[in-house]
């Protein structure tokens, strides 16, 4: 118990999930870390002393990698499963870094079809890449860079330009050495690039190889990691390989025959997995793992079974608990103290639970373009349900078609109008994100005329900006032909027009690429201010051809448009509010490439709470929901029960005058009690033995006097975390919170 209530875990930080865990080293009172680990250390305030420990991993000099290949088919989850290893490993206290390589003969993914490949998915350097990258950086909470993402045009294009400027001497350029040493350079020379704030150069390096073994444009890929495993050694380099194991509907068995298919063509290909993650829609049995096993030439253990999970977030919990984390330790020396903390992972565990056990919901429609495929709207999606899980509620998105809300479509099919229509209205709030071109622009002006009107929150993001400032012109400023110059080159009042820089002859990198300042404007009342911690100015990332017409701002502002925000050099406007709308607000960046699982973006938060009723309340508490918003049910009955308990353990812990509650033993006392008070409640008697034990050590080292206070107070959580503590947890939060605190009401 000495050890449970003194002892402190050296944690990432607020805004990573997950927790570190520490290695006992030297003598009892004696720190011995490495450089990086002492700074770390001394960053969480870790405080030594005898029975604790001391945060020390062991350093190496070698870089360490991890190459992620797919089989049977694409699209099998790669991404969230490559970042869910660096997870894993970032929570043992190791610095990760990942490298998303696509075959393809782009240069970058900034000129791809939405539709074909997903979001396009933009750094703080102007980078527009894989949106597999924005799956790194939400999890690991790093920042990359451009070259975090390989391509086959980019590999072309560097060994052409080294052959033009005569480096090859003369000689015969060809895939096998030229283009596979190329890659390997690259990979080497973008592992060791610091990507977290701290600086600190990357320990282990966790490769996608896009697509499937066996594509032909793959093969130069897969030729360079044969070479690669010997040219950093055996110990330095792992392959795990994700695959398909389906499940026919017929039958419902398992089928390992693909994966058998894939392993073996992987090894004709001269790569060896050393783990086999296999992918399914339903979990799989331990006989079907040996079946893969032996068939496949690895040990069982070298064998994880993913099957489809409610979120994303709970894909690293399940791997940690069929012994990634050993795995990992053992086949690449990580030099990880075994075995792990009990609290390991824990701020990510709480987070993938409270996504699960959320009930209240907030109905969100988007208005969009490329509706017909999520994957186009994949950073928006992320940032939403971010700001909703930090809100207390769960994200219900309907997708709707900026098209269908247009008046041609009533007159061509009525059926799509009115359902689209009927979705609008039924939202808690709109959103319009980016896009381009002439198709559906109209019906996100319509959306963001129907918000206006009804006062419904709104948040526009790129073209929802320009959406909005069209949609004013045309109906407050009276101008009926205002446009942008996107959608009408030969408008008469041009509100939108494209920027000097744009050079309209090439389409790809020509955009406002990448991490730009914006500076709010002074003297003026500004929600996003407040949102953004009133700050003076904030760093956003920006992917955007367009901008709002300088010769037109004076009128939009006299009309109640106010541009709260501009660049530096107040020519750009790039953030917007509405005089008289609770929530009507647009920017000209895209603040979802920044947000994370446990740092919501301050738009996106601000708009949901928009949504949810709840942003006067957030903002008069200086930018903090009280414990009573934060909770995950309104009904009356939870928000009592404590108080009632308590007063229960009042009565028959105080009465002096009935000797039998006070013959009867303390334990029998709580138990009994809280029994009685929690059972009347459903869903609460999972749990009952829980509050039991906690009321339990509050009446005997209180000295049997009542502690009255709402579970928010004790934890500084939500109720429903409260319940999903086992014992050992409530009583090291008693001691820690109430012994040594002596936060007491009575």
């Amino acid at each position: 118990m000495r050890d449970m209530i003194t002892t402190k875990w050296c944690t990432l930080g607020p805004e990573q999930p997950g927790g570190g865990w520490v290695k006992p080293q030297g003598k009892p009172g004696q720190v011995q870390t490495s450089d990086r680990r002492l700074d770390k250390a001394k960053t969480n305030k870790l405080e030594t002393g005898p029975g604790q420990l001391a945060s020390n991993l062991a350093g190496w000099e070698v870089m360490k990698y991890i190459l992620v290949t797919g089989g049977v088919i694409s699209g099998i989850g790669k991404g969230v499963i490559a970042s869910s290893f660096g997870t894993i490993l970032k929570c043992c206290n190791i610095d990760v870094t990942s490298i998303k390589i696509d075959p393809y003969i782009n240069i970058d993914a900034g000129t791809f079809s939405p539709y074909e490949h997903g979001e396009v998915f933009v750094l703080d350097d102007g980078g527009e890449v894989d949106l597999d990258l924005g799956n790194y950086e939400r999890f690991l909470d790093v920042t990359l860079h451009r070259d975090n993402n390989i391509t086959t045009g980019k590999i072309y294009q560097h060994v052409i330009n080294k052959e033009r400027q005569g480096d090859y001497l003369g000689k015969t350029v060809q895939v096998v050495p030229h283009i596979t040493d190329a890659i390997q350079e690259w990979v080497e020379r973008v592992a060791v690039q610091p990507v977290n704030q701290d600086g600190a150069k990357p320990q282990v390096c966790i490769i996608e190889l896009g697509g499937t073994i066996g594509d032909i444009e793959g093969m130069p890929f897969v030729e360079a990691f044969r070479q690669f495993q010997f040219r950093v050694k055996k110990e330095n380099f792992c392959c795990a390989h994700v695959s398909l194991v389906p499940q026919p509907r017929s039958t419902g068995e398992p089928k390992t025959k693909p994966t058998q298919s894939s392993v073996r063509e992987l090894r004709g290909l001269g790569l060896s997995p050393d783990l086999i993650v296999c992918r399914s829609e339903n979990p799989i049995r331990h006989p079907v793992k040996e079946k893969i096993s032996n068939f496949c030439h690895v040990a069982p253990e070298q064998v994880i079974c993913i099957h489809d999970l409610p979120s994303i977030y709970r894909v690293p919990i399940l791997m940690e608990s069929q012994g990634i984390v050993e795995f990992f330790n053992d086949r690449l020396q990580l030099n990880i103290p075994m075995p792990p903390p009990r609290r390991f992972m824990q701020k990510w565990k709480h987070l993938a639970e409270r996504i699960d056990t959320l009930r209240k919901e907030v109905n969100i429609g988007l208005v969009g373009k490329y509706t017909m495929l999520e994957d186009s709207y994949a950073s928006v999606t992320k940032a939403l349900q971010h700001a909703a899980v930090t809100a207390g509620y769960k994200l219900k998105l309907t997708f709707i078609e900026a098209a269908n809300l247009e008046p041609e479509t009533k007159m061509n099919n009525p059926v799509l109008y009115h359902e689209a229509w009927q979705q609008l209205c039924k939202s808690d709030g709109v959103i319009v994100p980016g896009g381009f071109g002439k198709r559906g622009m109209e019906g996100k002006i319509e959306a963001c005329k129907w918000c206006r009107e009804s006062q419904k929150p709104f948040l526009g993001i790129c073209l929802g900006l320009q959406a909005a400032v069209v949609e004013f012109s045309r109906n407050v400023l009276n101008m009926p032909d205002a446009n942008s110059t996107e959608i009408n080159p030969n408008a008469t009042n041009p509100v939108v027009i494209d920027m000097p820089e744009h050079n309209p002859g090439q389409m790809g990198g020509t955009m406002r690429l990448g991490k730009r300042n914006t500076v709010f404007a002074a003297n003026t009342p500004s929600i996003l201010r407040q949102l953004y911690s009133k700050k003076d100015s904030i760093a956003e990332r920006h992917r955007h051809r367009y901008e709002v017409n300088p010769r037109y701002v004076p009128d939009l502002e006299a009309a109640g448009m106010k541009f709260v925000g501009h660049d530096e050099d107040k020519v750009r406007m790039e953030m917007m509010e509405l005089d008289g709308h609770p929530f009507y607000v647009a920017v000209q960046f895209h603040p979802e490439y920044l947000s994370r699982p446990l740092k919501p973006s301050p738009p996106f938060l601000g708009f949901i709470l928009a949504s949810c009723n709840k942003l006067q309340s957030y903002l008069h508490r200086g930018c903090r929901l009280s414990p009573r918003e934060l909770s995950d049910d309104d009904s009356e009955d939870d928000s009592v029960l404590p108080l009632k308990l308590a007063e229960n353990l009042n009565k028959s812990t105080r009465s002096s005058e009935d000797e039998a509650v006070n013959s009867e033993p303390i334990e029998e006392v709580a138990l009994r009690v809280s029994h009685s008070s929690l059972m009347s409640s459903d869903r609460m008697k999972p749990r009952s033995g829980d509050w039991a034990l906690f009321y339990l050590f509050v009446i005997i080292y209180n000295k049997r006097e009542c502690l009255c206070a709402m579970p928010s107070q004790i934890y500084g959580t939500q109720r429903s975390d409260i319940f999903n503590m086992d014992g050992m947890h409530l009583k090291a939060i008693f001691f820690n919170k109430f012994l040594k605190k002596k936060l007491f009401l009575r």
